[in-house]
């Protein structure tokens, strides 16, 4: 059997001597390689025992339990604020940055409403006209409309009125205090000279002045439609006269397609989000205590990986056993305790966890002012 390199007792760190060199040039990260290595080996038993690994194997263990720490932070922090990263640009460097949340994401959401309401949101309401004619219900838009190509989504039409705020002022309309705006509606006429001015509120001028365009969709004979195959268009009731007709209408492509930016450089998912490997030297004493115990958790799985090359160990007039199970056990089981326990930490801290405590505490606070009794005034 050929002989096993064991620890020397003592390791020195040169920057290169880990696989990838994340913090290689990081002189703590340096200092501490050298120490975890020797405390690693006197945790797994030397000088009592020989410990069959080399200071290269601790400092491979060491690198990769800082970056596993660094994975999960950051792949917890994206998930905490992936709403308010997503459109921002890919160029800074989110480490030790901290990300202020925003309703970017809520407002995005909500644009989507005012897009099918008709009040706002982030596709282009276009307006078109068509000349019905009496009695025909049904018209071609692909006929009508030659020059638009794509797919239309008709959400509204109606009869050219004028404006609200032209008709609430116009001496010859009617003024917004009496029943003018009433008697045009059923058709007789938009043209009275009664007319008189009080001094009101700014507040009563708007709310006339909806009334007024609520009172155009409701009581007007406003057409109903319905779109077969996105090109022909069936008005409701059948038109009795020659008239024109107004309609709003939106390219459904416009609002059907998710893509609103495709410039380079954006955050697109949790992939591109610019987090880099972290700096050792930022991160405080609780957290490279969880660094250096899954330190010593990888070690043992690559001590386990080398005794169990072998079960037994031949000696003279007998054979030794070796505990290469015992240490991929203690391996594997240390290893998902101290993933559980940075998880439980990191959800803790989370933003809706501190909301909720403070809610709590707001409520014991509560609870506790409320049994103390009132002072007793005496006159």
């Amino acid at each position: 059997m050929a002989t096993i390199p064991i620890w020397p007792g003592s390791s020195s760190f040169f920057p290169g001597e880990t696989p990838f060199g994340f913090y290689d040039n990081d002189t703590e990260f340096q200092s501490s390689a050298d120490q975890v290595s020797t405390w690693c080996a006197q945790r797994l038993g030397y000088p009592i025992v020989d410990i069959e690994l080399q200071p290269i194997n601790f400092f491979t263990a060491f690198e990769e339990a800082v970056t596993t720490y660094a994975q999960y932070v950051y792949q917890y922090k994206i998930k905490e604020n992936i709403g308010a990263l997503e459109g921002a640009t890919t160029g800074s460097d989110l480490n030790n940055q901290y990300v202020q949340p925003n309703m970017g994401n809520t407002v995005a959401i909500a644009q989507q409403y005012g897009t099918e309401a008709g009040s706002g949101g982030n596709v282009e309401y276009k307006t078109g006209s068509i000349q019905v004619t009496t009695g025909q219900q049904r018209y071609s838009l692909k006929e009508l409309f030659t020059s638009e190509s794509k797919a239309m989504q008709i959400q509204r039409i109606y009869h050219y009125a004028p404006p609200a705020i032209v008709r609430y002022f116009d001496p010859y309309a009617g003024t917004g205090t009496g029943i003018q705006s009433l008697m045009e509606s059923f058709g007789f006429g938009n043209f009275s000279p009664g007319v008189n001015f009080m001094l009101m509120p700014m507040y009563f001028d708007v709310l006339k002045i909806q009334a007024i365009e609520l009172n155009d969709q409701i009581r007007k004979s406003a057409y109903s439609f319905e779109l077969i195959n996105n090109d022909e268009l069936r008005l409701f009731p059948i038109p009795r006269r020659n008239e024109k007709l107004f309609f709003d209408y939106i390219v459904e492509e416009d609002r059907n397609n998710p893509v609103r930016n495709t410039d380079a450089g954006l955050i697109t998912d949790v992939s591109n989000v610019p987090y880099n490997n972290i700096t050792y030297n930022t991160i405080n004493a609780p957290s490279k205590q969880w660094i250096f115990r899954y330190t010593l958790a990888l070690s043992k799985e690559m001590l386990a990986n080398v005794r169990g090359k072998y079960s037994s160990v031949p000696i003279p007039g007998a054979e030794v056993t070796t505990n290469a199970e015992a240490l991929r056990g203690e391996a594997a089981t240390e290893k998902v305790l101290l993933i559980d326990e940075l998880k439980l930490m990191l959800e803790e801290s989370s933003r809706s966890k501190y909301l909720e405590r403070q809610s709590n505490e707001a409520q014991n606070i509560q609870d506790t002012l409320s049994k103390v009794p009132y002072p007793i005034y005496i006159y």
